[in-house]
């Protein structure tokens, strides 16, 4: 996918990068395409579709990181941080049914195949190759401090390793005249876009479904917070994740008689801060437990 040094705010210098990174993708997506046309490789266009993809994605990805950067207000009191989730959704679900469009394709041309010009084929690709690692050393310097660009630096390698077998494809053509190899690297490569779809989308749909954080368990968290005095009982919890950075719990608390509710209510906070990364907890006390 296509996805140092300077004075510049590291976050801005982060997101120029990824914007030459997505303007390498969309030109090298269309000399793909031409060149997959011109030569009847069906690999290349599959490679095309990839880049396009990992291209669009990226733009929505930056849509998204300039929305969630906007302030909570009476309509998104949470703030707007969630639209680089709905962003993930979106491109996860492109990402599948390219990967399935591509694997009915591949069998297609099994069915019936056609001639394939190998030299087209390894000349686009090999440019393919050196814009996947110019676009990869883009990203590479900031990938060691953020989750997001390691993420767009990693699809860049991948994308390399996509074209290295296009390159194969093309050479296997030439010398062998093996044109059903063609199919094949379309359906590895496929099968490595509908690998990546699928591995990540639970993880999209668990944030969007309010589950609970990985890591924590609800059962933990009440046995931490019945363990400090004054705590006799909690119930009615609710953990999640308002985003990828920030979790957030609700609770009943029954008090201890002539307990000091506000000393509690800080110590109880602070302690799921500390330990267990809960930015935002609501806690409602009680005298007695409800029903």
């Amino acid at each position: 996918m296509g996805h140092g040094h300077s004075h510049g705010n590291p976050s801005e210098i982060g997101e120029k990068r990824l914007w030459w990174a997505v303007g390498a993708n969309m030109l090298l997506t269309v000399a793909q395409v031409i060149g997959g046309l011109v030569s009847g490789s069906l690999s290349l266009v599959a490679d095309a579709l990839h880049n396009f993809s990992d291209a669009a994605s990226l733009l929505i990805a930056l849509v998204a990181i300039r929305i969630g950067r906007k302030p909570p207000d009476q309509f998104k009191t949470f703030g707007y941080k969630r639209a680089e989730t709905v962003a993930a959704l979106i491109n996860l679900t492109t990402l599948i049914i390219i990967g399935l469009y591509l694997c009915y394709e591949a069998v297609t041309r099994f069915i019936t195949p056609e001639p394939i010009a190998g030299w087209i084929i390894i000349i686009v690709a090999g440019i393919a190759l050196i814009i996947d690692i110019f676009t990869a050393l883009l990203t590479y310097s900031q990938s060691k401090s953020s989750m997001n660009i390691r993420a767009a630096f990693l699809h860049n390698v991948t994308d390399a390793l996509a074209s290295v077998g296009v390159i194969i494809a093309g050479s296997l053509i030439l010398l062998y005249g093996w044109v059903w190899v063609d199919a094949v690297i379309t359906l590895l490569i496929a099968g490595y876009i509908l690998y990546q779809g699928f591995n990540e989308m639970p993880k999209v749909i668990h944030l969007l479904m309010e589950g609970t954080p990985e890591g924590i368990e609800m059962a933990t968290i009440i046995k931490s917070m019945e363990s400090i005095n004054g705590v006799k009982n909690v119930h009615h919890m609710h953990v999640w994740q308002l985003d990828e950075q920030r979790n957030a719990l609700e609770c009943h608390v029954v008090l201890d008689e002539n307990e000091d509710m506000d000393d509690l209510k800080h110590r109880l906070k602070k302690m799921l801060h500390d330990e267990y990364h809960i930015e935002h907890s609501t806690l409602e006390f009680e005298e007695n437990a409800c029903e």
